[in-house]
């Protein structure tokens, strides 16, 4: 018989393994797609490319029109800037639509976006060959910030630059700081809420694609399934385990109490010999 400790044991031991499986499993699901909007869609030049001849301007499309206090800065190779201000350029179609997601009622809802909106920076100057770095900073139209760096490798002639020319070397505006990190923002986005849930972002111009939408489901409900089942699956082998043990008890006791029995009756066969030898033994003293 299977002592109860080691059954305890081993259930525990299932349900660890329960446990450690389901982890396992929550982290090789995919993450939730996340709700950022007003993301780069795309650039030209194309982030980590070859450019070999010198631009006068660089183009940052997004998803959607950059706010109006948008920060961009274009590094040279010694780290100095060689930007010269920026302005909105004419939206253009997407190549590849790009897919953002809002939260609906708990819902990631996914929306497909087919056109870019420009930002386009002026590049004063091509001073050495190297690694160029643009980088931006906006807030999008639900108050979240927006912000990254595209990097490519200049290989083309070097350009002189325009006279009186001084590297800028003004920050983001501290206006546009505080909404990046939240402190100023009055957006839906403040209280979880997605920003025109049935229509196009607020600050799309007019003409902009309109979005696709698709059914969702929470992000959380996966691994939440998957711990109710694991736990269903550790209770019920801990259930069946006890009754399987009461099953097979009743078959051994028949064999012992068979075996204790033959011990009973051996021992009562030993009284008789015993009497025998000494109800035999004054016999033989008479004789003699």
């Amino acid at each position: 018989m299977r002592s109860k400790p080691a059954t305890v044991r081993k259930v525990l031991s299932l349900a660890v393994a329960a446990l450690a499986a389901t982890l396992v499993v929550s982290l090789l699901l995919p993450v939730g797609p996340a709700s950022a909007h007003g993301q780069l869609a795309t650039s030209t030049p194309l982030k980590g490319t070859v450019v070999r001849q010198p631009l006068t301007q660089l183009a940052l499309y997004f998803t959607e029109k950059p706010a109006s206090n948008a920060h961009f800065a274009i590094s040279g190779p010694d780290g100095s800037r060689v930007d010269n201000g920026w302005s909105h350029g004419e939206p253009k179609r997407l190549d590849k639509p790009v897919t953002e997601y809002f939260m609906v009622n708990g819902v990631f809802e996914p929306r497909l976006y087919h056109t870019g909106f420009p930002a386009m920076v002026t590049v004063a100057h091509w001073p050495a060959k190297g690694r160029y770095t643009a980088s931006y900073l906006s807030v999008a139209s639900d108050g979240e910030a927006v912000r990254g760096e595209v990097t490519f490798d200049y290989q083309g002639p070097g350009t002189a630059a325009p006279a009186g020319w001084s590297a800028p070397t003004a920050g983001p505006d501290p206006a546009l700081l505080a909404q990046a990190e939240g402190e100023g923002s009055t957006s839906s986005a403040a209280t979880g809420s997605p920003v025109a849930p049935t229509g196009t972002p607020a600050d799309d111009p007019a003409g902009a694609a309109q979005e696709q939408r698709g059914g969702g489901f929470p992000a959380w409900l996966v691994p939440a399934l998957i711990v109710v089942v694991v736990s269903a699956m550790v209770l019920v082998a801990a259930r069946r385990r006890p009754a399987a043990r009461g099953a097979s008890t009743p078959a051994r006791r028949p064999a012992g109490a068979a075996g204790r029995g033959g011990a009973a009756t051996r021992t009562s066969v030993s009284p008789t010999r015993k009497t025998g030898n000494r109800s035999g033994g004054p016999a033989r003293r008479g004789r003699r």
